[in-house]
């Protein structure tokens, strides 16, 4: 069934899409919203269902939930061909949360009275521990660099800094020079949203950084400013980066977690948090709007709660126990 040219589902994008961007959404947040909601009136079309708002309800949007849980990873992409695996759990729950946020906006711009997503319960991402690298594995990682040379003394002071600030690799190499601010000793960055923060760095950061950008630092292009630099003086990208950290853990034979710069902030977090750093110093730090996604980290720096509980179980630190009571040398 056709929509109307003023409730279908495209044409409501547009306007979106400009009340987001002057409300300071990323364009990244813009673009999975206009891409979920895409794929949910490709849906609606090719089943021969309205794709105007005002037809859409609780109904529809439980037949999309289950055709996003049974449709293949990467069917219609146009350059990589759809895998029998399906789409994970988290990328389905990323789909609705967007369609979600776009039709709260369709509420508070007036242009639908009632939202079906109040009646219809988001299935849950799957809860996935992700590996951090253990303080061994990061050291095999950066001995594999030689740093006697200016490309390998910025890979040491770049994948040091990550480690040791926890930062997105995106805000690490969008880092300018007058960012940095070594002899206060902390790093001004720019986060999802354009949000600001200050994040500290501790000594080890601030003499590589130092060292860096006064002796191994290319002469940057024209109008350039970013910190780190690949050797035609242009600004390192992800994509260099998660390069860099192919090839040292290629050499270093590191098995058993993902190396990358994701990995290297999971790292940085959980060590911090062992190190006896704070959970609300850290969601400040990370960048993160709220504890919940810091709380994850919590999680990570248990593993080592044994050993930790070996040293300070409540009932082997009591005094000898009394006659008749269990002896903990019996064991």
């Amino acid at each position: 069934m056709p929509a109307s040219s003023n409730s279908a589902l495209r044409q409501l994008l547009f306007g979106y899409a400009l009340c987001a961007s002057s409300e300071g959404k990323s364009p990244r947040t813009i673009q999975l919203v206009q891409a979920a909601v895409g794929y949910l009136e490709d849906f609606l079309v090719e089943n021969g269902l309205s794709a105007d708002v005002n037809d859409i309800g609780p109904a529809q949007l439980r037949l999309f939930v289950v055709y996003l849980q049974g449709k293949p990873r990467f069917r219609g992409h146009p350059y990589i061909k759809p895998g029998e695996s399906k789409l994970s759990g988290h990328s389905v729950n990323s789909y609705l949360r967007s369609i979600r946020a776009f039709w709260s906006w369709l509420v508070r711009e007036e242009l639908i009275e009632n939202n079906p997503f109040f009646k219809v319960k988001l299935p849950r991402a799957p809860h996935k521990v992700i590996p951090a690298f253990s303080a061994a594995q990061f050291q095999a990682l950066i001995s594999q660099i030689d740093d006697s040379t200016p490309e390998g003394f910025r890979d040491t002071a770049l994948l040091t800094v990550l480690l040791d600030t926890a930062l997105r690799v995106s805000e690490l190499t969008g880092l300018e020079m007058k960012d940095m601010h070594l002899k206060e000793g902390y790093l001004k960055v720019c986060g999802k949203g354009d949000k600001e923060r200050l994040i500290p760095i501790g000594r080890t950061s601030q003499r590589l950084l130092w060292k860096y950008t006064s002796r191994y630092r290319p002469d940057p292009v024209p109008g350039c400013a970013s910190v780190f630099l690949n050797k035609n003086g242009l600004p390192l990208n992800k994509n260099r980066v998660e390069a860099i950290m192919k090839k040292c853990q290629k050499k270093a034979g590191i098995t058993g977690v993902r190396c990358s710069p994701h990995t290297l902030r999971h790292t940085g977090a959980v060590m911090y948090l062992r190190n006896g750093g704070d959970v609300f110093t850290l969601q400040r730090l990370l960048g993160h709007s709220t504890l919940e996604m810091t709380r994850h980290y919590c999680e990570l720096a248990d593993v080592d709660l044994k050993k930790a509980h070996l040293t300070a179980s409540p009932a082997d630190n009591l005094a000898r126990p009394q006659a008749g009571r269990i002896d903990k040398n019996t064991f």
